[in-house]
């Protein structure tokens, strides 16, 4: 594995509105979602967009049907990306809210998040997290990445674990492995004021799936091997998210055949 880079580094991540990015000396890097999205192939999500874009105008045909086709198509055409973004929000609110209840404070759980957040509170009583790391950002400047674990606690069976809350109906997918992996070798982290630490070594990693009727904690296998899979999906992300001319690079002008000597 490479070598981290112990020269001290100037990192910080930039929020706007629900989302942000990650710099390092002042250089624009990509986040671990982002390279997972952009690097590893997910077939299934094509059969998802389909079946939320079918989905979506079977319950609103009438609606559909009413309206001009110019904006009919756009509704379709955004239809999956809306159920996401509520997929996405929920996780995100359902973690704050956690995170509010388990430093003591006061809230109001909205009632569709109860369930999620009752889930949170029975992990914590069975498994009672002594909180090392909460929703801290890490970075790798060797590999230039940046993220946002969730936690790192040390758990009643005795192991320090990096852990990620998940929300999703479908459960865990094997690239929670991959990121959980980026987290856990990133060189090191920003503390509350943003001062550079060494990233705390963890025993294991694993992912909590929160649901309306309780969580499962799943470990992940994610070591070196599975970080050297994490720096192969980076590479692909990076030509993916090319520009138009840096991809068209790639292909050459076409050739014009040689010419033939004409005999004499």
């Amino acid at each position: 594995m490479t070598e981290p880079n112990t020269t001290t580094p100037v990192a910080r991540r930039r929020n706007y509105g629900r989302g942000h990015s990650y710099e390092i000396d002042g250089r624009r890097v990509d986040g671990v979602t982002t390279i997972l999205s952009n690097g590893v192939p997910k077939p299934a999500l094509i059969d998802w967009a389909v079946r939320e874009t079918v989905g979506y105008a079977a319950d609103h045909w009438d609606e559909l049907t009413e309206t001009p086709p110019s904006k009919r198509y756009r509704e379709l055409e955004q239809a999956r990306w809306n159920t996401s973004k509520t997929a996405m929000a929920r996780g995100t609110d359902v973690h704050t809210l956690a995170m509010q209840l388990a430093a003591g404070q006061e809230v109001d759980v909205p009632d569709d998040q109860q369930g999620f957040v009752d889930s949170y509170l029975k992990f914590v009583d069975d498994w009672q997290p002594e909180e090392i790391l909460v929703e801290v950002p890490v970075f790798n400047r060797t590999a230039g990445y940046g993220g946002t674990l969730d936690l790192v606690a040390r758990l009643t069976d005795g192991n320090t674990w990096l852990l990620d809350w998940k929300t999703s109906k479908s459960g865990i997918f094997p690239e929670t492995a991959l990121q959980l992996a980026a987290y856990r070798y990133a060189e090191f982290y920003l503390d509350h004021i943003s001062d550079p630490q060494p990233m705390v070594p963890v025993d294991r990693c694993g992912a909590v799936w929160l649901r309306q009727d309780g969580y499962d904690l799943h470990p992940t296998e994610s070591g070196e091997q599975t970080f050297r899979l994490f720096r192969y999906a980076q590479q692909v992300a990076r030509f993916v998210g090319q520009s138009k001319d840096e991809r068209e690079a790639y292909v050459a002008e076409s050739l014009r055949p040689p010419a033939r000597e004409t005999a004499a």
